[in-house]
């Protein structure tokens, strides 16, 4: 059904070229076999894993670079996981948002490379709300544009489908049945987005005070402002000026929750929140797997949470 040409040699050298700094990451999945029955992809994070799954079945066999629990900005690959991209069939990835991945698809991936940020245009980083000139994290990843598309459903569906028709590319015989599910998921997340546009339809408040700025695709889509404390980068670390600055926002906004996310510290959100008298709560950018559940089950999380926290009705 399919035919693979790359010798494990080729994928020894190339990983002794590729060794990213003698870095350590880790994934939990195995080496680098080969399946003749289903077609091998290498996914770099999460979101991306869930459309391979959801759409390929038990016809894909799923590699993730990033390791569960782990932030994937700042993935750092071992030399078995830079095999693992030179024997794939197919790397689904979004360029500028893992640099290590980048590096390895720019010289390993070829046209077996899928870069679902060539889906459709991606936002501007101060898409959703306010730009804060100068904030860390707001330039380095993706040319100064925001990359968590998946955080609006119906874009990740687009995404889904053009996923389809390249696993229909590697494995012919089963075309139609990857875009079965595509168009199978798209009505799932097209329930998903019209459960947010009713669920955020009428709100109190449409301002979310966030510790990153990572959810640009969600407040645009559903009408709400973002007022990020640090940057694109969850590990940017806000001045004293930025700081007090979204203290005033959240204040002038009445702001009652400050979001900070599950895969780093919630201590910048809890200081602000502290400064304005407002709780804290989880919103997920869904850039990890989900402790429970999946991205549908995550979003519809992320959706209760925003009801509670901007007194919708």
């Amino acid at each position: 059904m399919k035919a693979r040409s790359t010798s494990r040699a080729l994928a020894a050298a190339t990983a002794a070229l590729l060794t990213l700094g003698g870095v350590a990451a880790c994934s939990d999945h195995g080496g680098g076999g080969t399946d003749p029955d289903r077609v091998d992809v290498v996914v770099a994070f999460y979101p991306l894993q869930f459309l391979a799954e959801q759409i390929g079945g038990d016809a894909v066999r799923i590699t993730n670079l990033a390791r569960p629990g782990a932030e994937p900005h700042d993935l750092e690959l071992q030399p078995r996981q830079v095999g693992q991209i030179v024997d794939a069939e197919l790397i689904v990835y979004l360029a500028g948002f893992q640099p290590a991945v980048d590096e390895a698809v720019a010289q390993n991936g070829g046209d077996r490379a899928f870069d679902v940020a060539t889906v459709q245009p991606l936002l501007d980083a101060g898409a959703g709300g306010h730009q804060h000139e100068g904030e860390a994290g707001h330039d380095g990843e993706t040319g100064g544009r925001d990359p968590h598309v998946w955080l609006d459903p119906t874009r990740l569906a687009t995404i889904g489908d053009r996923l389809a028709e390249r696993l229909g590319t590697a494995d012919p015989e089963r075309a139609a049945e990857f875009t079965a599910r595509a168009a199978a998921l798209r009505t799932d997340l097209t329930k998903l987005d019209a459960d947010y546009v009713q669920g955020l339809r009428t709100c109190q408040r449409r301002e979310i005070v966030t510790s990153h700025t990572a959810f640009g695709y969600l407040a645009e889509r559903y009408q709400l402002e973002q007022v990020g404390i640090t940057g694109l980068s969850p590990d940017g670390e806000p001045s004293p000026q930025r700081l007090a600055e979204v203290a005033r926002e959240a204040r002038s906004h009445q702001a009652t929750t400050i979001f900070f996310e599950t895969l780093v510290s919630p201590k910048v959100a809890e200081t602000v929140a502290r400064e304005v008298g407002a709780k804290t709560a989880v919103l997920d950018p869904i850039e990890g797997a989900p402790a429970d559940g999946d991205y549908r089950s995550a979003m519809r999380t992320n959706l209760q949470t925003l009801r509670t926290a901007l007194g919708c009705s």
